[in-house]
């Protein structure tokens, strides 16, 4: 399935902004794409700039790619559940917890990329693994409606949501 055929019944208005960001793009071959891209793009980032903040109080470039990974797993987590058609409701997640509860400003860059890498190779076998039936089923999330192809497509939203922060605001 396309990005552009996801019906807008199948994510929440909140996520619609990473959704429509998507060019036309199939899931299971962006998941790989996008992984490669963004490594690629993170590896050309200039060392002094990792641990940049362009203000008081914002994340480090190393604190969102921590971030993206712990989204992605979540947003993996719910896609599992709804996938196997457990109908209980999954809860949101502060995001700003999460990061100041890292140390990725310790890590290195080959690190956070290195589990980056295994967290969506991990996922993409999952996509993979899902009948079309389980990718078009919806549960809840956050108090609203989701599908699981609807995460797969977040994921990747998110993550070029993010690298277009990195180009607009740290490099």
């Amino acid at each position: 399935m396309n990005s552009n055929q996801l019906p807008v019944n199948e994510y929440s208005q909140f996520n619609a902004t990473y959704i429509n960001a998507l060019e036309n793009v199939e899931l299971l071959e962006e998941l790989e794409i996008s992984l490669h891209d963004f490594i690629k793009f993170v590896q050309n980032i200039p060392m002094d700039k990792f641990d940049f903040r362009y203000a008081e109080g914002k994340w480090t470039i190393k604190d969102i790619i921590q971030h993206i990974i712990d989204a992605e797993r979540i947003f993996a987590y719910r896609a599992l559940r709804i996938a196997r058609n457990d109908k209980t409701p999954l809860s949101g997640f502060e995001e700003n917890d999460y990061v100041e509860n890292t140390d990725a400003n310790s890590r290195s860059i080959q690190a956070l990329l290195t589990e980056f890498s295994a967290v969506r190779h991990c996922n993409l076998l999952l996509f993979k693994s899902f009948s079309a039936e389980q990718l078009a089923r919806i549960g809840i999330a956050s108090e609203n409606e989701v599908s699981v192809r609807a995460l797969g497509f977040l994921m990747i939203g998110h993550q070029k949501h993010h690298q277009r922060v990195f180009q607009e605001r740290y490099l």
